[in-house]
């Protein structure tokens, strides 16, 4: 017999510290080995904690509303009803401390995004299945072994899908076992001069991330395109779901074909090439902060999917349910401002990507011709910052040049 307790999993690498967005389960419930317990608002997105043990939640140390930093305990998990009142005691009296003989730790909670997988995409190292608590529910009620399948869900990990595809047969609706995680966003609060409003966990994170883009040697080049043709094309295809961010996703994707060294990385070790192209988009969220969705290999999905991808993204985003990978894995990123009107700008590089492309807004310029006259052409200019220890000035202009021809001569082929 014995009592374990569940610590503040570390959801990100920049993660070093979680709100408690709500708890699953009770004081007293009975859990089961692998089932969500609470969630966790991490640095960008809630995600669902699972406990490693079955027995009964005893006691919650951080209540919901609360943050704890990583590896400290925000519960404790009785093997044993018997054994309860005694996790209340160790709680009440500073249990998180006690000695190894008296509770067994584990360095933290099983989360919905491990990276342990195996061969088959979806068990941990130990041997335990990577599942989600539906998916287990439904392979129960099914009668599915849920070790031979393969997971289809981030990192491997087997979500509901996979259960009813291996049964051909379709799901009952999905059963609400906790409140919504996303609450509805709130209303902007009127500032009182002189009142000090704490950051939010996402604007601390984004804090965090523009101090280590300080130490990053720099610089911007500008250039201007004409969009007459990506315009057009836009018309042509919008009715059909297109959107104009994935429409230059693609056309940065496509380029960056050409340009591999401006989808790089700098590392101590030396340049990383990337083995995608995952261009990151930058989002403001409805509650402050920035967040930045990612396109996976998104030189190679055609354009609609890509739209469709990118309104999930965007979805989700803003509902705090996207998983680590599908915000934190982008090898280049694109920050368009033309929306609100603005004519240029210079963005901050993020850490770990070589460059960034700030977009500004498309607007009527008089242009001299080639025959001598004068036209009005639809134009915007874009500035690339780049990470100087990689990229060179000769680089960022040759991606930026052959950026231009592609959506002035060649825009139809982002169809294909």
């Amino acid at each position: 017999m014995s009592i374990h307790e569940v610590f503040m999993p570390a959801l990100s690498s920049t993660m070093t510290e979680g709100k408690i967005v709500s708890w699953v389960k009770s004081p007293g419930d009975k859990v089961e080995k692998g089932e969500t317990v609470v969630v966790v608002e991490s640095d960008k997105a809630d995600m669902d904690v699972e406990t490693f043990y079955e027995g009964y939640l005893a006691t919650i140390l951080v209540q919901a509303g609360d943050s704890a930093p990583v590896g400290a305990a925000i519960a404790f998990v009785a093997e044993t009803e018997a054994e309860i009142e005694e996790a209340k005691q160790k709680a009440n009296s500073g249990g998180a401390t006690a000695s190894p003989e008296s509770v067994k730790t584990t360095p933290t909670a099983a989360v919905e995004t491990s990276v342990a997988t195996s061969a088959n995409g979806s068990s941990l190292g130990d041997g335990r299945v990577m599942a989600s608590p539906r998916a287990r529910k439904l392979a129960r009620e099914l009668k599915v072994d849920i070790s031979k399948l393969s997971g289809s869900g981030p990192y491997g990990r087997i979500v509901a899908e996979d259960v009813e595809n291996a049964t051909g047969t379709a799901a009952p609706a999905p059963v609400a076992i906790r409140t919504p995680v996303a609450p509805a966003p709130k209303p902007a609060v009127a500032t009182v001069p002189g009142q000090t409003v704490p950051l939010t966990t996402l604007q601390n994170a984004v804090v965090r991330t523009m101090l280590g883009s300080l130490s990053v040697p720099v610089f911007h080049v500008g250039y201007t395109i004409t969009t007459d043709a990506l315009d057009q094309l836009y018309k042509q295809i919008k009715s059909k779901g297109v959107t104009m961010t994935a429409l230059l996703a693609k056309a940065v994707a496509v380029t960056l074909q050409k340009h591999p060294l401006v989808n790089a990385s700098y590392s101590d070790s030396g340049i990383v090439h990337h083995s995608g192209i995952n261009v990151a988009v930058a989002v403001a969220m409805d509650d402050g902060g920035l967040i930045t969705p990612v396109l996976q290999n998104a030189d190679m999905v055609d354009i609609y999917t890509l739209s469709r991808n990118w309104k999930s993204l965007v979805e989700r985003a803003r509902a705090k349910q996207l998983q680590p990978e599908e915000y934190s894995s982008g090898t280049f990123t694109l920050s368009n401002l033309g929306m609100f009107g603005v004519d240029r700008f210079d963005a901050i590089l993020p850490p770990g990507q070589g460059g960034i492309l700030a977009i500004g807004a498309s607007s009527p310029q008089v242009v001299a011709t080639s025959d001598g006259m004068f036209g009005v052409k639809q134009q915007m200019q874009v500035n690339l910052t780049a990470d100087h220890r990689i990229i060179y000035g000769a680089h960022a202009a040759a991606f930026l040049q052959d950026l231009a021809k592609l959506i002035e001569t060649n825009a139809q082929s982002l169809t294909m």
